[in-house]
This record gives structure tokens, sequence and C-alpha cells, in this order.
């Protein structure tokens, strides 16, 4: 990609003419687009190990990507590479930089956007490793948001003898290896863009994936999204909540939609642009501008195979269609009509506006809800988009046609949009049998069937029937009276404790569940060992448990387990039910080379038809090993009859018939593969010498070649040149790689030079994360102990994997002179906090890595929280920081920090300097920068008061009130600000205006829950504010009340023990270090009773709850406050 160095003009993204050299009814074609961007900054080069995040309801777990934390604040003019698709009908663009998104979809029969078209490349730290865009079409795999979002994909065009193209895009997953593959096709007369999907597990382990196609398209007052209509319910993620659709019946993320629609919306709470018009119930969750809060909701079950939105002021829309069979998932999110929603809107786009995401799941129907994907599976599906045009919201509609049908009063509007050209269309209207009008005509694509008429007296809309016929055939039909409404579901529970479980049937679907859905804070080994405590034989817990050992690397107690099992399935049947625990050992087995043992493991596996597939690939493979080609073709046979798209066993197959000289039936396997997937790098290799240029794809190819013996193609792929890329660390894993081949080969010497080549390679973005790459560095250090980089990559992955004690004493290897040492110390910091508890000896650690890394942004970031979950003193803090001032600069974070210690020193003119800069939050992270910019602007205030300047005050407090766009957010609608409307109520009263007191000290008052940490709640640390603001109307026995549940919602605090919400979406407290979240919670237990006794009077237990508070945490802002204010 190429960039230039302005971009002071207001951009808007210019699409090319095709060339002339595209003739046919679809064209295909590659050119650039120069577009305003605003570029992602490198990546950080420190492993993370962020094995408590939550993200998007599942773990949020990143290594081994990298994590970008930062994107440009000013654009540059960019070229994107781009493809582009037009056919009679529609015009499609898809960036192959940005995970082979398709940022545009054009309606050129009416010129609308039917897909949101970014006219500006804006990332903001929303996905999984950072960098997110909004817009267009994003495809969602394995898990949500897609880990590899906004890394490239290769690319091929395919053009089909009927004239259709297809785009192909192609990537593997960075953390589990899964390939995903989508084709973006473009048919001759047709109006539809078509989405073919190709998923292929080439790992040997069953894995868990989902898979959403997120479409976004512009909003506003006028725009309404739809569902089929037997849907009558729709919940939050994981099934938490649940509510009625599309008219909201209950309270929903903290909004109650069926008050607002009896009451209004009060005026405070209108939002400020795209105000509804009143011709829509409040209630109604179809309206973008109904929502004011980032809100998620998928429906809960469906017959109907579409969804979509409509924009009413266009008189335009989209529909997408897919089997509900497989793809059940329907969902709409919006950021919110709201002063919260707009700040992401800024930050996700210049001039574009806001946009709702309306997601289509397969195989899921829910996020987080994942599916099993086995061994050398592949899935295939496809998905549909068309633009529809002047007939309203459908409530039908299928591949070829929507129709509306819609009654107001005595006159009935039919609509037909059709996604080609129907030439003899035949509309038929019935009411309760019997035909009460019909149209015959041809319905073109851009000219859409719309007619009104009256109904016949006493015809009720439940009597009413549509349908379209093209001839005789008939198209699509709806009839009101036969929608049978969708059921709903039970709310999600948060499973018990694995003691209090009855059975080892639930202990162990428990565990399996926990697995699949990759929950963030519960672990499943827990439920399986219990499942062994009780009943040390149990087949099935044996397997889970011996497969969490393997995943680790742990081959010698996995294998323990494998035979346990299969010594419980075998105690009256030699020939059990199930095959997996013979397949799993075969691959224990085999990573501890014990070849002859493996090969008899999964032949046992074999009798299961379950377990065929990857069983087969496996001996084939070892057949390989040993040149036993006939064997090879055998066994690939038997896979592919089993599992025609296993990749491997085609390409495995392919080299098997070169090795017999039956070249011909190589090239039609070959030929066949490559049709089938013409971007999988062993088939493109086989065909032309071809070398994945991404080091990770690299890596998977070699590791083929390697587990089949076939050392010679292993070694001219690991010779071929390589250049690694920021953030793509392959390199040294490569080079090890390398050299295991050579010794293979017997090349000694060349084995020897290599190794020395991988111990001094460039280190950065180097994060293995393969079972193949762990026991390639085990293997290395078994050959040259004393190579300490392969003890800290090795290292690194034990830590991944949570084998915490292996990975310290690996890390503590690395010599001070290396260029490894910072970050193997960063890392023992870590691990000695986390895992060790080890204050002292983590201080020291993160000294040591400061020492040798004194430019790092990250490291004083880091060594700060690690200070601060020490009880370092404020002062010291904020003197180290304004040593190291210059690195302030480089983060968000630290510049937060920094503002937080000015606040606390009351230094606040200082921290508002500070937080000058612009800030771009993480998506869950908000309200940070918030909360120190409002803490300034209140300790201004009180100095102006203090010094008769009431005007001075209330400008400083207003100030808060609208906070300014470069901060990057704004407050939650559901964001308790009492504090701030109680020092507004003080300075106007100061300054005279009674009036104006009394307005900020109610809404002070009426304000007593608040959003805190992602999730709602009756009372917080600002409740208290709520209470004073009470007394100041002078309404003192609804404050008492209210200091009293203040000190009630305390002691019940205090008395439950802390647990980590199952069900939250995200947790930003829970990130790198651990933090005792029982302590946590007794502080903040401690800080509301403290609050709550000085209301009641209680001052002197306040000082001393205040004072125990303050030495667990010195920096406990609130607190400190508080007890500033009784001093």
């Amino acid at each position: 990609m190429e960039t230039s160095t302005s971009a002071s003009q207001p951009s808007k993204l210019v699409l090319p003419s095709a060339p002339a050299s595209e003739t046919g009814s679809v064209k295909a074609w590659q050119e650039p687009v120069q577009m305003k961007t605003y570029p992602p900054c490198a990546a950080d080069v420190h492993p993370m190990f962020l094995d408590k995040r939550v993200y998007q309801g599942s773990s949020g777990k990143v290594y081994p990507l990298p994590v970008i934390d930062r994107v440009a604040s000013e654009p540059v003019m960019q070229i994107w590479d781009a493809i582009h698709l037009e056919n009679e009908y529609l015009r499609v663009m898809v960036l192959p930089q940005i995970g082979g998104r398709i940022h545009v979809g054009y309606d050129k029969t009416n010129g609308y956007d039917f897909f949101y078209r970014q006219n500006v490349i804006k990332p903001a730290l929303v996905g999984l490793a950072g960098p997110w865009l909004s817009g267009g079409v994003e495809f969602n795999w394995p898990q949500h948001h897609r880990p590899n979002t906004f890394m490239p994909v290769d690319t091929f065009i395919e053009r089909d003898e009927d004239g259709s193209v297809t785009v192909w895009c192609s990537q593997q997953d960075a953390l589990s290896h899964l390939k995903g593959m989508h084709g973006v096709c473009l048919r001759p007369g047709r109006a539809v863009v078509e989405l073919r999907v190709r998923l292929y597990n080439a790992t040997e382990q069953t894995q868990t994936f989902l898979w959403w196609a997120n479409v976004a398209t512009r909003v506003h007052e006028k725009y309404q999204s739809f569902f089929p209509p037997d849907v009558r319910y729709v919940a939050d993620h994981a099934r938490r909540a649940i509510t009625a659709y599309p008219h909201s019946d209950r309270p929903y993320y903290g909004v109650d939609y069926a008050q607002r629609a009896i009451e209004g919306v009060p005026e405070h709470e209108q939002p400020q642009h795209f105000r509804p018009e009143g011709s829509y119930a409040a209630d109604d969750l179809g309206w973008y501008a109904n929502i004011p809060v980032p809100t998620s909701y998928m429906i809960t079950s469906s017959a109907g195979d579409f969804l979509g939105g409509y924009d009413h002021a266009a008189d335009a829309g989209l529909v997408h269609v897919a089997n509900h069979h497989i793809s059940p998932g329907k969902k709409q999110w919006t950021w919110g009509n709201h002063e919260f929603g707009y700040s992401w809107d800024r930050a996700l786009t210049d001039d574009d506006g806001p946009y709702i995401e309306l997601m289509a799941g397969v195989y899921t129907d829910n996020q987080p809800d994942f599916s099993w994907l086995a061994p050398g599976e592949g899935r295939s599906f496809e998905q549909y988009w068309y633009p529809i045009r002047r007939i309203g919201v459908p409530q039908a509609a299928n591949v070829s046609a929507a129709m509306s049908l819609r009654v107001e009063g005595a006159k009935v509007h039919v609509g037909v949009c059709v996604t080609a050209d129907c030439e003899d269309a035949l509309v038929v209207l019935d009411a309760a049998g019997r035909e009460i009008a019909s149209w015959k005509q041809a319905i073109s694509v851009g000219d859409p069937l719309v007619a009104e008429i009256t109904l016949p007296q006493g015809v009720v809309e439940s009597d009413l029937c549509l349908t379209l016929y093209a001839g005789e055939e008939e198209i699509l039909f709806y009839a009101p009276g036969e929608v049978i409404a969708a059921p709903s579901l039970e709310v999600a529970t948060e499973p018990a404790a694995p003691e209090e479980i009855a059975s080892n049937d639930e202990l162990y679907l428990t565990g399996l569940h926990l697995q699949q859905y990759r929950h963030a804070t519960r672990s499943p080994e827990p439920y399986w060992r219990e499942a062994l405590r009780r009943d040390a034989g149990d087949a099935r817990c044996h397997v889970a448990i011996g497969g969490w050992h393997l995943r680790r690397g742990e081959f010698v107690q996995a294998e323990e387990h494998f035979r346990a099992a299969i010594q419980r399935l075998t105690l009256r049947n030699a020939n059990p039910y199930d095959g997996e625990a013979s397949y799993q050992l075969g691959v224990t087995l085999r990573h501890q080379e014990r070849w002859e043992e493996a090969y008899a493991a999964f032949y046992k596996s074999t009798w299961n038809a379950a377990w065929r597939t990857p069983a087969f690939y496996a001996l084939a493979a070892m057949d390989a090993r040993e040149g036993k080609w006939a064997s090879v073709l055998a066994h690939t046979q038997k896979c592919l009859q089993a599992e025609a798209q296993h990749l491997q066993a085609r390409c495995l197959r392919v080299v098997a018939y070169r090795a017999v000289g039956n070249g011909s039936a190589a090239q039609r396997l070959l030929d066949e593969t490559l049709s089938y997937d013409a971007l999988y790098g062993w088939a493109q290799y086989l065909a032309s010498g071809a070398v994945p240029a991404v080091g990770q794809d690299r890596l998977d190819l070699v590791f083929d070649l390697i587990r089949t013996g076939l050392w010679g193609d292993a070694l001219r792929v690991l010779q071929h040149p390589y250049a690694p890329t920021e953030n793509n660390g392959a390199g040294p894993m490569l080079l090890y790689a390398l050299a295991r081949v050579h010794r293979a080969l017997g090349d000694h010497k060349r084995a020897e030079e290599t190794a020395q080549q991988s111990a001094s390679a460039r280190p950065d973005y180097c994060f293995p994360n393969r079972l193949d790459e762990m026991t390639l560095l085990e293997k290395t250090l078994r050959e040259h102990p004393e190579d300490h980089r392969a003890a800290f990559y090795l290292g690194t992955m034990f830590y991944d994997r949570e084998r915490y004690e292996e990975a310290i004493a690996l890390w503590e290897r690395t010599p001070a002179d290396d260029a490894c040492y910072s970050i193997a110390q960063r890392n023992l910091g870590i691990a000695y906090f986390n895992v060790r508890h080890d204050k002292a000896a983590a201080l020291r650690a993160y000294e040591n890595a400061f020492a040798a890394n004194p430019r790092s942004g990250r490291l004083l970031y880091e060594r700060d929280q690690l200070w601060k979950r020490a009880g370092v003193f404020a002062e010291e803090r904020l003197r180290a920081f304004e040593e190291h001032r210059d690195l302030i600069g480089q983060r968000d974070d630290l510049s937060v920090e920094l503002a937080t210690l000015y606040n606390q020193r009351n230094q606040s003119e200082r921290a508002l300097e500070v937080l000058q800069r612009t800030f771009q939050p993480w998506e869950g992270g908000e309200g940070l920068v918030l909360a120190q910019f409002e803490r300034a602007q209140i300790l201004i205030a009180k100095k102006l008061l203090a010094h008769g300047n009431a005007y001075g005050a209330v400008a400083a407090l207003e100030t808060a009130l609208t906070p300014p766009h470069h901060l990057g957010e704004t407050f939650h609608l559901l964001a308790n600000r009492s504090e701030l409307f109680y020092r507004l109520g003080q300075a106007y009263s100061a300054a005279g205006e009674a009036d104006r007191a009394q307005h900020f000290y109610t809404l002070a008052a009426s304000k007593q829950g608040d959003f805190q940490n992602m999730a709602v709640s009756e009372v917080s640390n600002n409740t208290y504010w709520s209470a004073l603001a009470l007394n100041a109307l002078g309404r003192s026995d609804e404050a008492n009340t209210l200091f009293a549940k203040i000190a009630e919602h305390a002691r019940t605090m205090q008395q439950k023990p802390a647990k980590i919400d199952y069900f939250a979406t995200s947790l930003p407290t829970l990130l790198l270090f651990h933090e005792d979240i029982q302590a946590r919670k007794n502080r903040q237990a401690a800080l509301l009773l403290a609050q709550a006794n000085v209301g009641l009077g209680n001052i002197a237990e306040a000082k001393m709850q205040l004072g125990e508070l303050l030495k667990e945490d010195p920096n406990q802002m609130d607190a400190l406050g508080l007890m500033q204010a009784l001093s």
C-alpha cells in the first residue's frame, strides 16, 4: 500500500469505471482506490497474556496475535488494493487488505448504497487485537469479531462458464489455524450479492467456531430493521436477558421501553439527533432512533429465512436470505441514538454518520454460540443479500423476491420486488381463499410492483394471502393468518459450582459447554475433575481431561487419561461405541514419536465412523513417512470417502500418485482440488512450487510436509526467500524448522549453522502457538540446552498454555545481554505476581525490564499498574511519571494515569493539560478519560467557589457537562452524574440563582442507580451525591432513606462472596494483572458504608472506615476526596 502525507480535505470514495477489457455481463477487475485513512500504529512487541479478558461474551485471549492499541490521530491519503465486481444492477467493492470485507454494495437502479459505504478508513479499538473498521460487510469467524479482521487475505477471481464471477478471499485464523474462505459472487441478470463460504479444519483436533456476516447500514430516524413476522422475542448475549419484539415489554439494557411508550421519553433523555417523529411507538426496537444505548438483540427462534432493513427516507432497503435450518442467527446491534453512540460514530468515521449492524449467523444463533468443526472437516454454505426499493418493509422474502403486505384501515398496500426480471409475473391477493385482486405484468428489478386496493367489507388482515407466480411456478407467498409465533426461550442461568452438581453426566456436559463457548472466566477442568473424583473411571471425563492436557502439550498426562478412558470403554466390549479415546491416544503417541503404538491406536479409532476421517489421514501421513505409497493411496481414499473436502488428504494423495508414477491421476485430482479451493497453500505448492508469503501460512505448510515425511519439499519451502513483515514474527520458527529438516536429511553441518541463526534471529512478534512448534522447541533444547532464545520462545508458549512454572524457569534463563531480556523480565514480572503472588519479585523483574528498555511506554504503564496493585503511594508514582514525561505521549492509558495522579494531588490544571491529547478508548473500557476530565473540572470549581467566584465554578462544571470530542468518549445515558449535577446546584446557589440550583439538585436526586463496568447497578459510589441533593432540596427523610439504602447495599456486598459475572460481555478491569476480586468488593463496600455514615452523621465511624480503606488502597480517589472533605 502507498501513502501520502496530507489528507486535510473531506474524503469521498470514487469508484473507478470498468476497464474496456471487461466486456461480459459481470465485470471483475483489480484496481486500487485512494481513501483518507487513519492508519493503525505498530503493534506492541510484548506478548499479551490476557487469560481473564472477556470479549464479546467469550474468551478475549489474544495470544499469539500482537496487539495494536493506537491508531493515527491524523489521516493520510492511502492507496488500497481493491477488487471490483459489477453487473447490470449492482456494484460491489472488496478490500483484500482488510479481511476481504465488502466495502461497497451499490444499487445502480436507484443510486442507493444498500451497504454502509465508508468514505474513510478509520479503525477504532474494537477488534480482538485492536483495529476494527465499521461499514460494508465484515465476515466474522471463528469468533466474534474476527481475530484477523484488519489483516490481509489471499484472493482469486473465478470466472464461471455461465458468466458469473466470484472473488475468493482466503485466510488462516492466527489463533486456531482454521482455514476460512468466502467468495463474493455476482451472476448475470441477478440483483443479488451471493456469498459462498468454505470453512476447513486443517488441525488434528475438533475446534469450535461461529460465523456471523456483519452488515452495516446507514441509519437515521426513518430507518427500520426487520425480522420475519413470526419473531416474538429477542435475546441479549448468551441469552442473559430476553424481551418481546418488536415492542419491548420489559427493561432491556437498563432502558424501560414499555414505560417510554406509555409516558413518553423524558426530555433530558431525548436524542440530540435523529429524534423520532412520533409515527412509531417508543417501545418498537425495529427503529434505530428509539434505542438510546449500545444494544444487541438476537432472535430466539424463527422459521423465516430473511432479515433486513428499510430506509423510509430513501424508499429503499436491504434483504438478507439464508437457510434458517443452518442459519438461525439474526441480530441487530447499535451504538445507540444518544451521545455515547455519537462518540463511537465519530471514532469510526468522519462524516458518514451512524450505522446499525444487521448480522446473520450460520451454525450459530447467539454470541457466544459456537458449533463444532471436526479434524479435517469442511463446511460449505451460502448467504445472499439484495437491495429492495419502493415496497416498504417486506413480510416475506427469498432469494428470488421480497413482498410486502400492509393493511392501513380499509386500504391494503402490496409491494413485490424481484431479483431478476420476471416477464410473466402474476401476483394474486386472496381473502379467505377467494381472489380479491391480481396483477399480471412484467416486473423488472428496477421497477417493483407497488399497488393499493380497498379491502372488501368484512375482510381482515388475517384473511389475506399474497402469492407471486412466475408463469405456473409459485415463487413466494405470505399469509398473515398462517404465521405461527416463534416460541420464547428461558433466560440462561449460570451453572452451579462443580461440587453442587448432582450427576457426572451434568458435570461432563457443563465442562463441555464451557469449553465449547470458550468461557473467559470459568474453566471446564474443575467439572471434569470433580466427576473423576466421584468415579475414577468416567470415560468421557478422562477423554476431556486428556484433551485438556494434550492441548497444553502434556503428552504423558494426556496418555494416562486416554488409556484410562479406553480401559473403561472396553470393560465389557472390545469394540467401543466411541473411538475418540483411541484417536486422541494416537495423536498423543505420535507427538511422542512412538510410531507403532500411534499407528495401532489410529487404526482402532477407524472402527467408528465419527473418527474415520482424521484417523485415516493420520495413518496416511505416517505411511508417507515410510514411503509406503500404496498404503497412502488406500488410506487417503478411505479418508476422502468419509470427507470429500479434506484438503490435506487430497494433496497427500497427489503426492502419492506422483510417487507411484501416475501423473495423470495426480493432475486430475490436483485440478479438482484447485477448482474447489484455488488458494489452499499445499495445493498451490504442488501445482507451481508457489510458497506462501505469510510466515504463519508457510509454517502451516511446513508442518504438514514434516508430518508426512516430505523432508525435501519442506526444505524447498523453508529455503524460499522470506521477508519478515511488521507484526509477523515467524522468522525464528522457520529457522528452527529448517534446522530440524537439515538434521532429518542428514546434513548436520547445516543443521548446526541454521540452529545458530535461529538463536540470533530477530525475535519481535515470535509467539509460537502450535503443538508442532512446542515439540520442535523442546527437541531443540534437548539438542542445544544452551539456546536461551529457544527457551524464551518455549516459555512464552508454555505460559499461554498455563504451564506457568515451566515458563518461569525457561524465561529465567534469558541473559541480561540478550535482545529478549527486557521482554523476559516483563513476562516474569507478570508471572511472579499472577502465579506466585510474589509482589517483591514482580517489582524487581519490572525494574529490570524497564532498565533494559527505558524507551517503552508500555513497560512504564505496566510497571505503574503493578505499583498500584502493590499499594505504592501516589507521590512515588507521580515522581516516576514526571521523570519519564517524554514517554507519556506514547499511550492514552499513561496520560489517563498521570491525569489521575494530578487530580489526586489537587493539581487539576495540570491534569487538563495532559488531557488535551486525542484519546481512543477500547470498546468496553470507556469512561476512564471522562472521569478524570470531570474530576479536574470539579476540583477547579471547588477552588473557584472557595474564592467566591461562583460563575467561574459554573463555567468549569458546565464544561464537564458536554465533554470535548478529543476525549473520544462521552457519558452513557444510564451513567450516574449526580456529583456533577450536585456541584452545579451548589455553584448556582452560591451565585444566587435558586431556580437553576434547584434544577440541578433535582437532576442529581433523580438518578440513584448507575452504569459502571459495562453493567447497570442499583447503587454505586455516585448514589451518595443523589442523597446529598435530596438534602439540598429539603427532602431530608428521602435522603436518609437513600443513605440507609446505600448502607444496606454495602452490607449485602460484604456478606456475599465476590465472583465475576458469568454473563459479562466485557470486563475492562480484568486484564494484565490479576486482582483479588473479594478485596476489591470489600473496598467498594467500605467506601459505600463510609459515604452512608457521612450522610447519616456518623462522622467518626466514616473516618475510621476511610482510614482502613486507604491503608489497603492509597490510590482510591473517592475515599481520598471524602477524607479530605472531612478533615
